[in-house]
C-alpha cells in the first residue's frame, strides 16, 4: 500500500476509525464551524493523510524531518525541500486555503444534481475560474480506480448507452449550423453504462456504438455467467455466447419482468439533469470527469450519509494532480485532447 495509503480503497476502514475520535461533521453547518478553526482543519487533513502518525515526505518517503509550526510546514532531512499537506494531492500547488478546499469538496460531493462553479464562487468568495479548476481536480478524487468486475453467477446487470449533446430547439440557428452537421446522433457524444442491480454502477464515454466496442467494454466489466438484460440493439447480439442475455426491444415496451433497463434510465435521468440543469454547457473531452462526479454520489448514495461522502473523497486525495495546462490543453503537457470524452492514461 505504501506510505501514503489515501489513495487506496483499503485505508477506508483505517481512517474511519480514525474519524470516530475527531467527531467529525455530518451536515454542512457543521463543516462550516468545523474547518473554520485552522488547527482542527490542519489535524484532521494531518490525521487522514498519515493514518498511522508517521509523517512521511511525499517526494523521497524520507521519515526524518523537522516542523516548523508557525508556517505548518515540514523540512525533510532527505531531499532538503520543504512540504506540506497539499503536497501530493490534488490540493497542490493552490493559493487556496485548506477551510475553503474543504468546504467546496463538501458541496460537490453532496449535491445530488451537481453545484456549478459559479455558486461555489460565491459561496467561497474567490473566482468563477479558480472555482472551476478547483471542482475539476475534486473531480480527479471522485474518479474510482476500481478494477473489480460486476455481476457474477446469479447477479443481474444492465447495460445501456445514451447520447449527450445540445438539443437544436435550444440553438440559434447560426450556432446550430456549426454544431449540428447532421440529422441523429452524429455531433453527440456516446456514453455506455453498466449497472449491476443492488450494485454499483460504471459509466464511460464511447467512440462509438458499433459492437466491437460495446461488447468489449462488457466483456472486461462483467463476469461471466451474469444476467445481462439490454435493448435491442444489434451491437449486443452475441453476448448469449458468454451471458445470459435477454434483451427489451423498446419499440413494443420497456418492462418484460426482469428484462428492462430501468436502473440506467434512472442514472441517465440524474445525469442529464445535472448536465443541462447545472453545467449547461459542457464540452466533449470534459464529459468523462463529469462522469466520474456522478458515479461516485450515485455508488455512494445509500450507504453513506453526507458526512462519510466527504470523507471517503478525502481519502482519495492523495496520488493525483491535474495542472491547469492538462486540464485546459494550454500547455506541452496537455493529456486529454483527443476523442471526445477519452480518459488520460
Amino acid at each position: 500500500m505504501g506510505n501514503n495509503i489515501l489513495d487506496t480503497q483499503d485505508a477506508l476502514c483505517d481512517t474511519f476509525s480514525m474519524s470516530k475520535t475527531l467527531q467529525l461533521p455530518k451536515t454542512l453547518q457543521e463543516a462550516i464551524s468545523f474547518f473554520s478553526d485552522p488547527q482542527k482543519t490542519f489535524d484532521y487533513a494531518v490525521s487522514l493523510r498519515w493514518p498511522t502518525g508517521k509523517v512521511t515526505c511525499p517526494r523521497c518517503d524520507c521519515t526524518e524531518h523537522s516542523f516548523v509550526s508557525t508556517r505548518r510546514l515540514w523540512f525533510c532531512k532527505g531531499c532538503k525541500q520543504q512540504f506540506t499537506i497539499k503536497v501530493g494531492t490534488i490540493f497542490e500547488d493552490s493559493a487556496l486555503g485548506i477551510d475553503k478546499w474543504m468546504i467546496a469538496v463538501w458541496l460537490i460531493v453532496n449535491c445530488k444534481n451537481g453545484i456549478s462553479s459559479y455558486e461555489v464562487a460565491r459561496a467561497l468568495g474567490i473566482t468563477q475560474k479558480s472555482a472551476w479548476f478547483m471542482m475539476h481536480r475534486v473531480r480527479l478524487a471522485m474518479h474510482s480506480k476500481e478494477f473489480v468486475t460486476l455481476g457474477g453467477s446469479g447477479k443481474e446487470v444492465e447495460v445501456d448507452e445514451t447520447f449527450i449533446g445540445g438539443a437544436a430547439r435550444f440553438m440559434h440557428a447560426d450556432k446550430r449550423k456549426v454544431k449540428i452537421t447532421e440529422r441523429g446522433v452524429k455531433d453527440k457524444a456516446a456514453v455506455l453504462g453498466i449497472l449491476e442491480r443492488g450494485g454499483q454502477i460504471r459509466a464511460s464515454v464511447v467512440p462509438s456504438r458499433r459492437k466491437h466496442e460495446l461488447q468489449a467494454r462488457v466483456r472486461a466489466h462483467v463476469k461471466a455467467e451474469s444476467a445481462i438484460y439490454t435493448d435491442a440493439l444489434m451491437s449486443y447480439q452475441g453476448l448469449n455466447q458468454d451471458f445470459i442475455h435477454k434483451t427489451i426491444d423498446h419499440a413494443e415496451s420497456y418492462v418484460d419482468g426482469q428484462v428492462h433497463t430501468n436502473g440506467l434510465e434512472n442514472f441517465w435521468s440524474l445525469l442529464k439533469r445535472g448536465l443541462k440543469g447545472t453545467y449547461v454547457n459542457v464540452e466533449p473531452f470534459h464529459l468523462f470527469r463529469y462522469l466520474d462526479e456522478q458515479v461516485f454520489r450515485y455508488n455512494n448514495r445509500t450507504a453513506l450519509n453526507d458526512g462519510e461522502r466527504f470523507h471517503r473523497v478525502m481519502g482519495l486525495i492523495a496520488g493525483k494532480r491535474l495542472t491547469y495546462e492538462q486540464l485546459t490543453g494550454k500547455g506541452t503537457d496537455s493529456i486529454h485532447h483527443g476523442p471526445a470524452g477519452t480518459r488520460p492514461a
